[in-house]
């Protein structure tokens, strides 16, 4: 066995391969690009190198550097994770040459398997399914439309050296057929510099079924039962579980011995995922085969028992498999979704900032946490924007699916977009409790599981209560704010430390004003104002907010808000960041903008002279130019963050020195924007 290991990746799958290797004793040495200076597996590694700049080619893809790393630190073998490098046979032949072993396949199992239209051919040879279609290597665009005529349309145009769905085109009639070729050509060139094509006939409700296959370097080979990744969105997987749905045992015998079949025509060593389409006749049809350790792969170990990493490890060292195929066991029902910086509303676009506010469920032996962030890490421009896996296991699919939902509530994100609200919308739907699974089903279902912003921040009764809860968190808020002031006052009775509401001859009142953005579908997003007149009780609060009168009160303890409303106990967690509070309640995620009353500015203005950026944003515009002299209060520099600006003001008189950035300039929070010299007093 090895005692020291080389860790070629980055985040989630780098920790993962860390908690393994240290449990086993094997020391390990992280490498990182300058903008993972600070990252989780940095920190978690024995020793850490820094290997270029934030670019992922000018980094975590430089072979030679990182072989270099591997040698300089007496790193007996590589482990390369997914992505980057774990497929790339250059590099396993590199490895090879340096006498540094390489953790995963042979490199002549990675080319056999890089061609879609080399892997069906070799497919074919081992009598492994496959679905109908042309795999040949005359391109000819007549060739390719007389094949697909003859099987029948819709058909499936999928560039050879494609993945992550770039280079595939359905197509549904043969007056499609030239258009589509051309733009997947295009696309397929854009990508990956090859524009092969094969064709397939394009099933219409297949599921996506993959069988984790393992093979040592001995002649031994397993197949550890299935996941069923069906819920998908262009092309990339949504939801992973295991086993799949639906399964029996013969299937399950007949697609597990057609996958080591795939595995053993290849020469494969290692860890690898055969991915099959199942009709709805079950028959099915080889996909491709991924030749490496899957993101998914955490709902095997929770349904087999088995660790994987540590499986690579010991095949890799020259081990033989730990178990035969007579003792795999299949236990329970495991599901796996991923949390992504995202934006599922706008197409699933990636987002990026820093986790202030993170917190997730408690760990145990159902609920599982594989992440390579922690709060206050920053998701940055340069790398997959996935945050975390969530994984859970119970007894059988419907307290999984469950627990789930649960453990989407509990993982709270605030400070930019995530898929979480959507993801337990997707867990929730009737029709995936059913099972009713094919890789169309997002489409399908689009109605349900893409509700707008404005529909879910508004919907029904629950528009009082998380509204009613941020403005119970702000006077609560206020009212701690104002016993910490009289802790280190010379007068601690003085009345402006009380939060009382007083008036002079009249009731106890005080206003709370929101702004709330909510996201349209199409169109810009609406923009409303919320104005809730507080009235003090002899215990709590009477609330009048949208038409709704609601009597309030609660406690406060960090994050946690415990409320009474209307004499409806409920627990909620608040985040408050730079104004914007998000109210966590077991329907979502309640975004809202304080706008602070200027009478209570004082509890929430920096006295320095320093002006610095309060959050991640942009300038929208610098408002003094260096030498103009400030008075406390003078607009100096407008910010926009979360869709709405922000205006900074000067906190005291004096004299502007130095301006650090322009529009357009994008800022971290806590940057210095101007400089200048106070006035004395």
């Amino acid at each position: 066995m090895f005692n020291k290991i080389l860790i070629a990746n980055r985040g989630e799958i780098a920790c993962r391969v860390i908690r393994t290797a240290h449990q086993m004793g094997i020391r390990c040495v992280a490498v990182y690009s300058e903008a993972d200076a600070d990252a989780m597996h940095v920190a978690m590694a024995d020793e850490a190198v820094c290997v270029g700049p934030a670019a992922s080619k000018d980094s975590y893809l430089k072979m030679d550097t990182i072989l270099q790393v591997a040698k300089d630190t007496g790193a007996q073998a590589i482990h390369p994770g997914y992505g980057f490098l774990s497929e790339n046979a250059p590099f396993v032949q590199k490895c090879q040459e340096a006498g540094v072993v390489f953790i995963g396949p042979p490199a002549d199992a990675i080319k056999a398997m890089g061609s879609k239209s080399a892997a069906k051919r070799i497919m074919e040879d081992a009598k492994v399914p496959l679905v109908p279609g042309y795999h040949g290597d005359d391109q000819d665009p007549a060739l390719l439309k007389k094949h697909s005529d003859e099987m029948g349309y819709p058909v499936l145009l999928k560039a050879t050296a494609g993945g992550g769905g770039k280079g595939m085109r359905v197509v549904w009639s043969a007056d499609e057929f030239t258009g589509a070729l051309d733009a997947a050509k295009r696309e397929a060139m854009n990508g990956f510099a090859d524009d092969t094509m094969l064709v397939e006939k394009y099933l219409t409700k297949p599921r996506h079924v993959e069988i984790q296959v393992f093979c040592d370097q001995h002649g031994n080979s397993v197949y550890l039962a299935e996941r069923d990744c069906s819920v998908q969105r262009r092309h990339q997987k949504v939801v992973e579980e295991a086993p799949a749905p639906g399964m029996s045992d013969e299937l399950r015998t007949a697609m597990g011995e057609a996958a080591v079949r795939a595995a053993e025509a290849i020469g494969y060593v290692g860890a690898g995922t055969v991915e099959f389409l199942l009709d709805e006749d079950g028959s099915f049809y080889f996909m491709e085969m991924n030749t490496r350790l899957q993101v998914e792969h955490p709902v095997t170990e929770l349904i087999t028992g088995q660790d994987l990493v540590e499986w690579q490890l010991a095949v890799a060292s020259g081990q033989t498999l730990p178990i035969s195929q007579d003792d795999v066991q299949i236990n329970g029902h495991a599901v796996e979704v991923r949390i992504y910086a995202e934006d599922p509303d706008n197409d699933f676009l990636p987002a990026t900032g820093k986790l202030e506010y993170l917190r997730t469920p408690e760990e145990n032996r159902y609920v599982r946490v594989d992440t390579g962030v922690r709060e206050g890490d920053e998701v940055s421009i340069y790398y997959d924007p996935m945050i975390a896996k969530l994984i859970v296991w119970d007894e059988n699919r419907e307290r999984a699916m469950q627990r789930m939902s649960q453990a989407l509530t509990e993982y709270r994100i605030a400070g930019m977009k995530t898929n979480t609200h959507f993801l337990k919308r997707l867990i929730d739907n009737p029709a995936f409790r059913n099972a009713e699974l094919d890789t169309g089903f997002i489409e399908k279902h689009e109605t349900d599981l893409f509700e707008s912003s404005a529909t879910y921040q508004q919907s029904g009764s629950q528009s009082a209560n998380p509204l009613a809860m941020a403005t119970l968190y702000t006077l609560l808020k206020q009212q701690q704010n104002r016993k910490q002031e009289a802790i280190h006052s010379h007068d601690e009775t003085s009345p402006w430390h009380q939060f009382s509401g007083w008036r002079l001859n009249e009731d106890p009142t005080h206003v709370v004003r929101f702004t709330q953005t909510l996201a349209q579908k199409e169109g810009d997003d609406e923009q409303i104002e919320h104005e809730i007149t507080v009235n003090w009780l002899k215990r709590g609060y009477r609330l009048t907010l949208d038409g709704h009168i609601v009597i309030a009160d609660g406690t406060l303890s960090d994050d946690r808000l415990q409320a009474s409303l209307n004499g409806h106990s409920r627990n909620a967690f608040v985040a408050e960041l730079n104004g914007h509070i998000t109210v966590f309640t077991d329907q979502g995620a309640f975004e809202y903008q304080w706008q602070r009353p200027d009478l209570d500015s004082h509890d929430f203005e920096d006295d320095s002279p320093s002006l610095t950026a309060p959050m991640n944003g942009s300038i929208v515009a610098v408002l003094v130019e260096p030498g103009q002299q400030v008075t406390k209060g003078t607009a100096m520099v407008i910010m926009e963050a979360m869709k709405m600006e922000h205006t900074i003001t000067a906190s005291v008189d004096g004299t502007v020195t130095e301006i650090f950035f322009q529009p357009g300039d994008l800022v971290e929070g806590g940057a210095d924007l101007v400089a200048f010299e106070a006035e004395e007093a």
